[in-house]
């Protein structure tokens, strides 16, 4: 259950990659329930910042354009924060393996820095950091619970399990309030579609609506879970309000299987428009591939009481309505 208006109302809260995908929208449900919202992004190109993305809610949020990086930065803005919602990240596989080294500085300097500004100037604060699923890397059993070995395949998700640890080790030891989600492929509005490298489920409607081929890799069996935005900021929400959350990690995601091939004959269907056709794997994205993955969200269903409301097709339906109403504002 998303908690009553009273609960956000007048809070202070920071989201970090705030004009991204999921902190924008996340940022737009914070103000409809009252807080006072402080958004920072670098705008980094083809990370998904982006202006549009908050253009309904400019005048009720403030937008600080900073980095994570920025010591100077973070120790003015965690100030007299209540909860501070981590999400700025590098979060394209392929260009992690192609620039490894700012993968890293974004990543885990990135948040050893905003943790850093919390233990000098606000200890008080409650983190949620958002880490993915890529944690676990090649499933051994599934579905994937928490306690599942975590060995990822790739840069970008050693470098957020790195994360992850950072904020538990300053929850033990300098008591900041955190938790971390690791997080399932979501989509909806206010990705970037401006191109493939991260994001598959959005680019598979990019392609659907411009009437093109979707590119489905290999014989399109992988299977993931999908998780629809909406049901994404309402665990966020319900996280942040639940004591037994911090110092914890959980599952976020739908528990669903589909395959990539099921997946986009359902987008050809519900579009009206696009074709389905095979395509082999380049060998970067075959490099970071893990394989079959869905999640077991039994652990954040009974300590949180969250669960997913939305199915793939309204879901779906939902992504490709705002996508053609405001294609100008992503298709880059």
């Amino acid at each position: 259950m998303t908690p009553n208006k009273e609960v956000f109302k007048r809070k202070k809260i920071l989201v970090t990659g705030g004009l991204g995908f999921i902190g924008s929208n996340l940022s737009a449900r914070l103000t409809d329930l009252g807080a006072t919202v402080t958004i920072v992004d670098n705008m980094m190109p083809r990370l998904g910042g982006n202006l549009f993305n908050v253009k309904e809610i400019v005048d009720r949020i403030s937008i600080n354009f900073s980095d994570v990086r920025d010591t100077h930065s973070m120790d003015y803005l965690v100030k007299g924060q209540d909860i501070i919602f981590h999400l700025a990240g590098q979060v394209n596989h392929v260009e992690s393996i192609r620039n490894p080294i700012q993968d890293l500085d974004i990543n885990c300097r990135g948040t050893l820095v905003l943790l850093e500004s919390c233990r000098k100037y606000n200890q008080g604060v409650k983190i949620i950091f958002a880490g993915t699923r890529g944690e676990y890397g090649s499933s051994v059993t599934l579905p994937v619970g928490e306690d599942h070995p975590t060995n990822p395949k790739g840069i970008y998700a050693v470098n957020n399990l790195s994360a992850e640890k950072m904020v538990l080790v300053y929850h033990d030891v300098h008591k900041i309030l955190g938790t971390c989600l690791r997080i399932t492929n979501t989509y909806g509005p206010r990705h970037q579609m401006a191109h493939d490298e991260y994001g598959v489920l959005n680019w598979f409607i990019r392609k659907a609506i411009d009437d093109e081929v979707i590119p489905v890799f290999g014989d399109g069996r992988i299977l993931r879970d999908f998780l629809y935005i909406d049901d994404l900021v309402d665990c966020f929400l319900q996280v942040a309000v639940c004591d037994q959350t911090y110092g914890e990690v959980f599952n976020v995601g739908t528990g669903i299987p589909v395959s990539f091939i099921d997946l986009a004959k359902k987008i050809v269907k519900i579009s009206g428009t696009g074709k389905v056709a095979f395509t082999e794997f380049t060998q970067e994205r075959k490099e970071v591939e893990p394989g079959d993955y869905y999640t077991n969200i039994s652990k954040i269903k009974q300590i949180v009481g969250w669960e997913p409301k939305t199915n793939l097709d309204t879901g779906l339906k939902k992504t490709i309505e705002f996508y053609r109403r405001h294609k100008k504002e992503y298709w880059g």
